[in-house]
């Protein structure tokens, strides 16, 4: 059986260095916002070429924390609009409302399942505040057309690039295209901890001194409150984890792009719809995603064949029944690729053999 992803595998090679990772953090006996986790903050800021970093629970924990702040810091207020992709995992849509702020749903292009710039004019109202773009699987949206669009209403430009590590435009990576970014550090992402983990990236000091305060109960002084926060702090431990696998994520990154120019290039069947990809370093392929008319049949198909793949994601936002008053919506591009999305095994431990009989068992359906 190819495991659509085999973590067990990935982190192997990391094993010695995870556990004199372990040990060191034992006998530092600093569990808490120690010096892994600065080390990592200051390793990651470098990384995507920002000023700041700010490690977080998770990435749900970093969308929320950047909305907060900016509410903190008077450029947002309760009620204000924020233009998201209607086709994104539910947890972008959540963090807005979690920060009790208003999400409007945009429809994506079909080709690249990312936000459609061109609808995202027509969305804009005066209570609209900010866009949440999402790189979706691991592209990078179009941020130049959204940046302009974005200037030219006066909004902020909020970056979801939990799928996205190391994507590049522009010289520039993901994290470093907006007025701020949250990442995931989910073991399944291409920068994955042991559990879960987040971080806020951004080069406005003020926001990233505000977010440093929320994440631990409003307070940079121990028992001084200066805001109502919350309790979202990087772990130490997962922080001294991400320390070792960081330097390895670019070439992890090339080997997924490796394999998606081999399924790009070697796949040849009409029943299936591949995915856009310019060829260049603005996909991580932290997921290869294909579209066919018949998913189930395929899927099941495959899995006969031994061959794991996953749905990513089969129900729309929209047609969640959390959000019973918008089931009545609709959104026919979302829609569609919800109805006919099918992801296949990429990672950086995939063998190429294992990349041969992939696409010999997809060409022969």
């Amino acid at each position: 059986m190819i495991q659509f992803l085999d973590l067990k595998k990935i982190n192997a090679p990391y094993e010695t260095a995870l556990q004199e990772k372990l040990k060191l953090v034992l006998e530092n006996g600093w569990y808490i916002l120690g010096n892994e986790v600065k080390v990592f903050e200051s390793n990651f800021a470098n990384y995507c070429g920002t000023k700041h970093c700010i490690g977080v629970g998770n990435g749900f924990d970093a969308l929320v924390l950047i909305f907060k702040a900016y509410i903190q810091l008077g450029k947002l207020q309760k009620g204000d609009e924020v233009i998201v992709p209607a086709n994104t995992y539910i947890a972008s849509i959540l963090a807005i409302m979690q920060a009790d702020l208003i999400p409007v749903l945009v429809e994506p292009k079909l080709e690249t399942y990312n936000i459609n710039p061109d609808l995202i004019q027509e969305k804009v109202s005066s209570k609209t505040k900010a866009i949440l773009v999402v790189h979706l699987y691991g592209q990078l949206a179009e941020m130049e057309q959204i940046t302009t669009i974005a200037i030219q209403n006066n909004l902020l430009v909020i970056e979801d690039a939990a799928q996205a590590h190391g994507s590049i435009s522009d010289l520039r990576k993901s994290g470093n295209l907006s007025n701020a970014a949250a990442f995931s550090f989910y073991p399944g992402k291409n920068l994955g901890c042991l559990g879960d983990g987040g971080a806020v990236v951004t080069n406005d000091t003020e926001l990233a001194k505000v977010i440093q305060s929320l994440r631990n109960y409003g307070s940079e002084v121990k028992y001084q409150n200066e805001f109502i926060g919350i309790n979202s702090r990087l772990d130490e431990l997962q922080a001294a984890f991400l320390n070792v696998k960081l330097p390895s994520l670019d070439d992890e990154n090339t080997i997924r792009r490796t394999i998606a120019k081999r399924y790009l290039s070697e796949i040849k069947n009409d029943k299936i719809i591949l995915p856009f990809w310019d060829f260049s370093e603005n996909h991580v392929f932290h997921l290869f995603v294909i579209r066919t008319q018949n998913r189930n049949e395929l899927q099941q198909y495959l899995l006969d064949n031994g061959i794991q793949t996953m749905i990513h994601y089969p129900i729309p936002p929209h047609q969640q029944k959390a959000f019973s008053t918008w089931n009545h919506l609709s959104f026919p591009i979302t829609e569609k690729i919800h109805a006919e999305v099918l992801s296949l095994p990429i990672s950086p431990v995939m063998t190429m053999d294992e990349v041969d009989f992939v696409v010999s068992i997809l060409n022969q359906y």
